[in-house]
């Protein structure tokens, strides 16, 4: 008869999340990950089999995450300005605990290139993901002429949407709260008419 579980595999994925987030996948080592999620070895791994596979559903879990907040943002009954103004914001990391952290995503992509397939389906699913959410409120805002038409909503999501990589990019190398918000402020408003 086996032993019941221990944990909550919630709470130990979640702390999970946390350390690759911070650390990275290699960088990462089991005491860091049992000293977070306060579970021994053997029981995370009868869990999630290995540090591999742990990392990979914490991944799965930061983009269903992020999305859903994006969803939630668009959702709002606002202008779609406004609303690429939550987004822009909500991209913004200002806890100054954890503002070098950049994006778990972004981090992920830069750690692994594209040498590990199931890593890349993530990344390019997440960009994917914002990328159609940016796309939708476009449209909107061009619709209602509050956005440029000299371009697609394709093109001008996908610019945004790597003004956003290239944020997260500088904010995990040390760039000023500043210099980010700048970036941001002006890839935003360089689509509004």
């Amino acid at each position: 008869m086996s032993r019941p579980r221990e944990f909550d595999i919630n709470h130990a994925l979640y702390k999970s999340m946390e350390v690759f987030w911070t650390k990275g996948f290699k960088s990462t080592s089991l005491e860091d990950l049992t000293s977070a999620t306060q579970v021994k070895k053997q029981s995370l791994y009868c869990v999630f089999e290995n540090k591999r596979s742990l990392f990979l559903k914490a991944l799965a879990l930061y983009r269903e995450q992020a999305v859903a907040v994006l969803e939630e943002l668009v959702s709002q009954e606002t202008s779609p300005l406004e609303k690429l103004k939550s987004i822009r914001d909500f991209m913004l990391c200002k806890d100054k605990e954890t503002i070098h952290r950049g994006c778990f995503i972004v981090n992920s992509s830069l750690e692994f290139g594209t040498d590990d397939e199931e890593v890349t389906r993530v990344v390019e699913s997440m960009f994917a993901d914002i990328e159609q959410i940016l796309e939708k409120v476009i449209r909107s805002g061009q619709e209602q002429q509050l956005i440029t038409k000299r371009h697609t909503s394709k093109e001008l999501a996908a610019y945004l949407n790597n003004a956003i990589v290239g944020a997260r990019i500088m904010e995990k190398s040390g760039a000023s709260l500043e210099r980010i918000e700048a970036v941001l402020r002006t890839s935003f408003a360089l689509i509004a008419t």
